[in-house]
C-alpha cells in the first residue's frame, strides 16, 4: 500500500479521489470505480503499487505505435484494474478479475530489467496504466533519468492536472478513443468522452501521440460519427496517426465482427483530413504500411519482422517531406 496522489480529505472519514473524472467520493474501506484506490482510515492509498500482472518484451508496433522508433522492442508491464467497464474489454481477465495473480517489482528493478532486455524503455499497458499513477510516475522518472523511453497505452480517462504532472516523463502514447459519442462512453464503457478528448489534446503538446478506435458494427461505425471524429482529430494535428481496429466479439458484447469494408470506408474518410491512417486486426498487411502522404512513397513496410524502414532520418527519400515519426539515432 502506498498513499495516493491527487485526493482531498472531505472530513474525518471521507476522501475524494481527483485522479480521474469519476472523482470518487469514498467512505472508509470503500474502493473507487477502478478497484485500485481505497480509503483506509481517511487516507487514500494505492492498492496496486508495484503489483505487476503481466510482463513481456514486445515489438513497439504491437502497442500499436507505428511512428515511435519503428522496429524496436519495448518491455511491457501491466497491473490490474481499470476505471472503465467496457462491454468489449480485450483484457478483462486483468482489468476486472480481482483474483489475478501479481508479482512485486520496485521501480528500480524495472529499470534493471529494461537494460537486461536491451529494450528502448517501458510500455505501461495491458490493463489501464493511469490508475497505477504513483508507480508509473516513480518508475517513469527513473527510466527517464536512465536515458530510456516511457510509453503509455491508455484509455486517456484522467484529469488534466495529474496528466500534466506525468507527461514530462512520457515519450509516446497510444490513446484509445472508444467512440465519438458521449452516449457510447456512458452506456458501453461507463465513462466520459470529453476528458479523453482533452487528454489527447494535452498529450499531443508534449509527446508523440497515436490514437486507436475499435470500430463496432452499429455502435460507433456510422459515417457521420467517423467524420466528426476525424475532423476533430485533424483540428488538433493532422499528423496524429489514427488506427481503426477490427472488432471481434469479446467479454460481454456479442455484436457481429466488423466487416473489412467498414474499416476501408473509415480509412477513406479519415485520409481526407489525416496524413496517417492504419487498419488493425485485418489480414492485409499493406494497411499497416506507412506511406508518404505527399508522394505516396512506401516508407515503412510492416509485413516483415522487423519492419523494413526506407526513411532517411524522418524525411521521405523521394520528395523530402518531413514525417511525424521518431527514429532511432
Amino acid at each position: 500500500m502506498k498513499e495516493a496522489h491527487w485526493y482531498e480529505r472531505i472530513n474525518d472519514k471521507e476522501v475524494r479521489c481527483n485522479l480521474c473524472p469519476h472523482n470518487c467520493l469514498l467512505a472508509v474501506n470503500q474502493t473507487g470505480v477502478c478497484q485500485a484506490r481505497e480509503n483506509q482510515e481517511g487516507k487514500l492509498v494505492s492498492k496496486i503499487y508495484g503489483q505487476v500482472s503481466a510482463l513481456a518484451v514486445d515489438p513497439i508496433e504491437k502497442k500499436p505505435l507505428f511512428h515511435f522508433y519503428p522496429g524496436s522492442e519495448v518491455l511491457s508491464l501491466g497491473t490490474v484494474g481499470c476505471n472503465l467497464s467496457c462491454q468489449f474489454c480485450q483484457n478483462y481477465h486483468i482489468a476486472h478479475d480481482h483474483n489475478t495473480q501479481t508479482r512485486k517489482l520496485e521501480p528500480k528493478e524495472v529499470v534493471e530489467l529494461t537494460k537486461e532486455h536491451n529494450s528502448i524503455g517501458i510500455a505501461y499497458t495491458y490493463s489501464e496504466p493511469l490508475i497505477w499513477y504513483e508507480y508509473i510516475l516513480n518508475t517513469a522518472q527513473l527510466i527517464h533519468q536512465a536515458g530510456l523511453k516511457n510509453v503509455l497505452v491508455t484509455n486517456g480517462l484522467i484529469n488534466p492536472r495529474p496528466l500534466a504532472e506525468l507527461l514530462p516523463y512520457i515519450d509516446g502514447l497510444n490513446i484509445d478513443l472508444k467512440a465519438f459519442s458521449e452516449d457510447f462512453y456512458n452506456d458501453i464503457c461507463q465513462g466520459y468522452l470529453e476528458p479523453v478528448k482533452e487528454s489527447i489534446s494535452l498529450a499531443d503538446q508534449e509527446s508523440l501521440v497515436e490514437v486507436t478506435t475499435l470500430l463496432i458494427p452499429g455502435l460507433n461505425d456510422s459515417r457521420e460519427e467517423i467524420e466528426r471524429l476525424v475532423t476533430w482529430l485533424a483540428g488538433i494535428n493532422p499528423d496524429i496517426p489514427l488506427h481503426f481496429t477490427r472488432y471481434f466479439p469479446k467479454y460481454k458484447l456479442d455484436a457481429e465482427q466488423t466487416p473489412v469494408e467498414t474499416l476501408l470506408q473509415a480509412k477513406e474518410i479519415a485520409e481526407e483530413k489525416l496524413n496517417f491512417v492504419y487498419l488493425g486486426n485485418v489480414r492485409q498487411p499493406e494497411y499497416s504500411n506507412t506511406y508518404c502522404y505527399e508522394c505516396g512513397q512506401l516508407l515503412i513496410k510492416r509485413d516483415l519482422s522487423p519492419p523494413k524502414v526506407y526513411l532517411q532520418e524522418n524525411v521521405c527519400p523521394e520528395c523530402g517531406t518531413e514525417i511525424n515519426i521518431l527514429m532511432a539515432d
